[in-house]
């Protein structure tokens, strides 16, 4: 049998402390070199600025094998759809029969928020007052309730383009979280005095400015991900202490990291470290209180079979998702 598991299940049984934790330990697998991850396989469909990529993993130490599909289409906001959707394949090592198929919506934002609050984990300041976020979407929220994870957090600025999108996002997590989110009309403003700052837009020029990040200020950088496209300025990198997901992943999709060194803005030796470095120890984190630590992810799929593995396991135990049996099939 074949579960279908749709969006809405996996958010009833996907958490964030535990998809912090699995992701953590995914980020030591990689280091560690006991994953098999080739890089994924890319389709810029320019007609409509759609995105779609094929992501295959195979986790050698727990056996999990899954595929996703993912696409995102940052049109689709105009037409009440979300940006980012996906499937995800999650198959039997052992057999390549397919377990189960996931809606990958919320778990895409689950996981990549999980990463980030790995990376805030390692190299954000302890005390942490202010939060800075560019951008409101899905992948915003769970962004936020990442870092909230880690960290405790006074006051949260969000801003994005469209006022009611802000307004929206700060009345929502304000409630969710129990914390004090507003909105402001500027990314400036969000940015100014802010100890970590997010972003985690659709934009394909900088969005964040290097003159407006105070010394100690942590970044979690996810909305860019292919090579022409980005949201610091070069300003920004060549200020912060850049840690990527992978480096060869960072070297091909990153364009806030590709645009520099094209540019000759920065050499290659500027990516201090993949973060399963610094989570196995081979590496410091945070070494100051003044330095500018950047997060650049692209996003992995060894984080998306981390997660989904709890999903499965979830949704057979709680006789969740549709069962399918192809007629193929024994």
């Amino acid at each position: 049998m074949t579960l279908y598991i749709s969006n809405f299940e996996v958010q009833s049984v996907l958490g964030m402390d535990e998809a912090i934790k699995v992701v953590e330990d995914g980020f030591k697998e990689f280091c560690l070199g006991r994953v098999q991850m080739p890089q994924r396989v890319a389709l810029n469909i320019f007609k409509v600025e759609g995105w779609v990529g094929v992501m295959p993993v195979y986790m050698e130490k727990t056996g999990v094998l899954t595929v996703k599909i993912v696409s995102a289409y940052p049109k689709n906001i105009n037409l009440g759809f979300p940006t980012i959707v996906g499937l995800l394949v999650y198959l039997d090592s052992k057999t390549g029969f397919p377990l189960a198929i996931i809606e990958a919506e919320h778990l895409t934002a689950v996981r990549t928020g999980a990463a980030s609050g790995v990376a805030t984990k390692y190299l954000a300041k302890k005390t942490i007052e202010n939060v800075g976020i560019l951008g409101s979407g899905s992948q915003a929220k769970t962004q936020l309730e990442a870092l909230c994870r880690v960290r405790e957090i006074r006051l949260v600025k969000v801003y994005s383009p469209n006022s009611q999108h802000r307004n929206s996002f700060a009345k929502e997590m304000s409630k969710n979280l129990g914390l004090e989110v507003v909105p402001v009309e500027n990314p400036k403003f969000a940015v100014k005095n802010s100890d970590i700052v997010v972003t985690a837009t659709n934009s394909k020029k900088p969005v964040l400015n290097g003159r407006w990040l105070e010394e100690g200020v942590h970044l979690n950088a996810i909305g860019a991900h292919t090579p022409t496209t980005r949201e610091l300025d070069d300003l920004t990198i060549k200020k912060s202490k850049i840690v990527v997901d992978s480096k060869e992943s960072a070297l091909k999709e990153a364009g806030d990291l590709v645009i520099p060194l094209n540019k000759k803005v920065i050499s290659r030796r500027k990516i201090y470290a993949e973060l399963g470095e610094i989570v196995l120890g081979r590496k410091k984190g945070r070494v100051s209180e003044n330095e500018i630590t950047l997060f650049k992810s692209v996003g992995l799929a060894f984080q998306d079979a981390v997660v989904a593995q709890i999903v499965y396991e979830k949704a057979k135990k709680l006789g969740l998702g549709v069962e399918i049996k192809p007629k193929a099939y024994p």
